[in-house]
């Protein structure tokens, strides 16, 4: 027989099979006026009582018309298409997507919401680092795991989709609370050797590519907002490029972060560049494709791994020319908060910890200089 509780406090029976059961009513449908029942399992009373306490909290945060409507896979399918598609770019809807479709539907999509738990993810996680990575012909020689980095951020995005649940009071928790990341290993930078920049110009000059490696040496803009970059950004009178746009998978989109829009002061050098290119442009692009429009950033990726191939040189990521950038600014005495600005860094301090390597060997230069000063001074 039931145990009869207070009013809001559920009913407690045991059942058949021995187990605990407790009875709450969760809410009213919307549409018929109909309680909503649901119940929670337990092997003793005493837990099924703290159980059935832990549930009633929970319920009466929820909106009983959007709770239980929703598996795991069919939430973030909603929550990236009315939600997160509106404030991300296109790159990253194109990467969320990715993620949902080829690595979480398949484990936990369907799992009914609000059932996820840290433990799920867990196993989750385990399996994309030891074989997660789907099998394509570009990725036959690659490891079969995804990269640490890669869970990480799928570890963001359901996270950042169990948040949005939560704040629609659609389920109560978020399950990647709980959950143990793998460590992220910080990989050593790379840069175009400096020593070796003539071989790289000579090469990207016979490849007909020198003029946007420059620029993009020469600035320190990132892949997007370098093919992104049109002449009605470009005031070459005083020497400057208004950073307003990025561009990713040939689309046009917002800059990330309220930093990344910024001036960038450019050299005379650059600037002259520039305005020979823009006296044969017939496009609005600064680096337009065959037909005018954007360039794709694979394409310039591809084609900066074959300049390099040909040169003799290590293939590096596009995004390292950036680094390059910054190591040669540092050595040769820009400050940190002037550098930061001209990343688009969202503050010096960033800056000073990923060029950390860098201004630990200028300050100890610095230190062996103001020695041999003070060396001096007493003998």
């Amino acid at each position: 027989m039931a145990k009869r509780r207070a009013n809001g406090e559920g009913n407690i029976r045991k059942r058949k099979d021995g187990r605990w059961e407790g009875r709450y009513t969760a809410g009213r449908d919307p549409e018929t006026g109909r309680a909503i029942y649901k119940n929670v399992l337990g092997r003793t009373q005493a837990e099924v009582k703290q159980k059935l306490k832990t549930a009633i909290e929970e319920s009466s945060s929820l909106d009983p018309a959007k709770a239980g409507q929703y598996t795991v896979g069919q939430w973030l399918d909603t929550w990236l298409e009315d939600y997160a598609k509106l404030s991300i770019c296109p790159s990253s809807y194109k990467t969320y997507r990715g993620f949902i479709e080829n690595h979480i539907k398949p484990a936990v999509g369907n799992i009914p919401l609000e059932k996820l738990t840290s433990m799920d993810l867990q196993k989750l996680y385990k399996h994309l680092l030891e074989s997660g990575r789907v099998d394509r012909i570009e990725a036959r020689n690659k490891p079969k795991g995804l990269s640490v980095k890669t869970v990480r951020n799928i570890n963001q995005m359901i996270s950042s989709a169990y948040n949005c649940a939560v704040e629609q009071r659609i389920t109560a928790t978020n399950p990647t609370n709980g959950c143990a990341l793998p460590k992220l290993e910080k990989k050593e930078m790379k840069i175009l050797p400096l020593d070796c920049l003539n071989t790289f110009f000579e090469e990207a000059k016979r490849s007909g590519v020198f003029e946007l490696y420059y620029v993009d040496l020469s600035t320190g803009l990132r892949r997007g907002e370098l093919l992104g970059l049109k002449w009605s950004d470009i005031d070459l009178n005083k020497g400057i490029i208004r950073v307003l746009r990025q561009n990713g998978a040939v689309v046009e989109a917002p800059l990330k972060t309220k930093n990344s829009y910024r001036n960038i002061a450019i050299g005379t050098d650059t600037v002259e560049l520039l305005r020979q290119m823009k006296q044969r442009s017939t496009s609005e692009y600064v680096f337009p494709s065959s037909t005018g429009g954007p360039i794709s950033p694979d394409s310039v990726l591809h084609m900066l791994q074959r300049v390099l191939k040909r040169a003799g040189l290590e293939k590096i990521p596009f995004h390292s020319l950036r680094h390059t950038l910054s190591v040669l600014a540092l050595q040769n005495g820009v400050d940190i908060k002037t550098l930061s600005s001209m990343l688009g860094h969202y503050s010096a301090g960033f800056t000073l910890d990923t060029y950390a390597h860098v201004t630990s060997a200028m300050q100890t230069k610095a230190a062996n200089t103001v020695s041999s000063f003070l060396s001096g001074a007493i003998q």
